[in-house]
């Protein structure tokens, strides 16, 4: 969000001429957001840090609200990639996360205004005197028809709930690092290097940071501490339950930030693989494995879920995580684009994936393993429906309780997350991003 009250580097109108052509390149939804944004910094390095964000923050206010937003802009003139940014900018002044007193908001409205002509000045006060009352539906949930009919099947009457908490920004959760550091140690050192955090409810290794601050330079993240990941991502972590001298597999290990996790439950005992089909991802896990202090992982490219390290391997691991690739709507507080480029079909394709991946993976587990099933999808074709037909098609597994699992590891209000016997994280309950994850034990 533009800060107020300094001289700002780049004159109004430049600043709404670089937001149009951001929200244009990212409207074609030909790569992820955050790809999109990065390449555009790199493009044009002479944005300074309050430009970046007021950039960022923009074009993620159109990708949160573009029905809405669409909706408005034939009722506009010019360009419509300007139209869409120049609402988009508008609404990341009022948001609650920007922190803006009153003082400011008026000042960054000023400042916006600036750079408006006269009719795009009157164009978006009438669309600010607007009343959600009175939108159509589809304006105010602002998700495609696809996706509200599962979730409305799914939640009732909690679906606007959901709706709202999607529109929030996601908070910043830490995992320390149990192999070499306590959380109460950490926190204080945290707090004085200016990072205030709170314990995370469920989660014994998660720290939640107030605000924004810079992580990079912290002594604590510098000496491998804490890394950044999301309370939910660390229950999956924690559901594995892996013990002192086991043979362990992350099956779909990307960044690694649940392997790091695992690799510290096992006190650097034993060996943990660290599986995936893209080397690129993995490459994202070395620099992290080495502040970790971390030396019985193995990471490792996978050519697919049958390839001959799986072969050599079958019958032999004491637990299994697969973190399948999935949808990822769970994370539409941080990728609200994930709603505009997954479709029904590619749902169903993924499902498809995510049956044969946690299939081949099976095969790993010893007789008295563990297989832990997870996605960040909120939905339940790529969540129950994979997890009830592996158990039908696999008797030699036994489904496991999540909710008693969880309480044995001493989570507290461990029933309150799960729904039957998978658990079922959702952001307007737990306040993280969505997760499902499903636990078998081999007999």
């Amino acid at each position: 969000m533009l800060q107020v009250g300094q001289s700002p580097p780049m004159h109004p109108k430049a600043l709404l001429e670089a937001s149009s052509e951001l929200v244009r390149l990212t409207l074609k939804f030909d790569h992820p957001t955050d790809a999109i944004v990065a390449r555009f910094f790199r493009d044009n390095r002479g944005l300074g840090p309050r430009e970046r964000a007021t950039l960022t923050d923009t074009v993620y206010a159109v990708l949160r609200y573009k029905l809405l937003f669409e909706h408005f802009a034939p009722s506009g003139s010019g360009p419509r990639e300007r139209r869409l940014a120049i609402l988009g900018l508008a609404h990341s002044q009022k948001d609650p996360g920007a922190r803006l007193n009153a003082a400011q908001t008026q000042a960054a409205a000023d400042f916006l205004r600036s750079a408006l002509t006269e009719q795009e000045s009157a164009w978006l006060e009438q669309c600010q005197q607007i009343q959600s009352s009175d939108l159509l539906e589809r304006h105010r949930h602002n998700l495609p028809e696809w996706l509200v009919t599962p979730l409305r099947e799914t939640l009732g009457a909690e679906f606007w709930p959901l709706v709202n908490s999607l529109d929030q920004m996601a908070p910043l959760d830490l995992r320390v690092n149990a192999l070499n550091d306590k959380r109460p140690e950490v926190q204080k050192e945290l707090k004085a290097s200016g990072i205030e955090t709170t314990p995370t409810p469920y989660s014994p290794w998660g720290l939640r940071v107030k605000g924004k601050p810079s992580l990079a330079k912290a002594p604590a993240f510098v000496r491998g501490a804490v890394e950044v990941q999301d309370e939910g991502s660390q229950l999956l972590a924690l559901l594995l339950d892996a013990k002192r001298g086991e043979m362990v597999v992350d099956f779909c290990a990307g960044a690694g930030g649940k392997t790091l996790a695992i690799g510290a439950a096992m006190r650097n005992t034993g060996r943990l693989y660290a599986f995936d089909t893209s080397a690129h991802r993995l490459d994202a896990l070395k620099p992290r494995l080495a502040r970790s202090g971390l030396s019985n992982v193995h990471p490792a490219a996978l050519a697919h879920e049958r390839d001959d390290r799986i072969k050599r391997l079958a019958g032999k691991i004491d637990r299994v995580l697969v973190d399948a690739p999935c949808s990822g709507l769970g994370t539409l507080r941080r990728h609200p684009d994930l709603k505009w480029r997954q479709t029904e079909k590619s749902v169903a394709e993924l499902a498809t994936m995510q049956s044969a991946i946690l299939q081949s993976a099976a095969r790993l587990l010893k007789p008295g393993g563990r297989l832990v099933y997870a996605t960040c999808s909120l939905l339940a074709q790529e969540n129950e429906a994979v997890a009830q037909a592996f158990s039908q098609a696999n008797p030699d597994f036994t489904a496991l309780d999540v909710g008693e699992v969880l309480s044995e590891l001493k989570v507290d209000d461990a029933a309150t997350l799960c729904s039957g016997p998978y658990l079922r994280l959702w952001p307007q309950r737990h306040g993280t991003d969505g997760f499902f994850a499903a636990v078998w034990q081999r007999k």
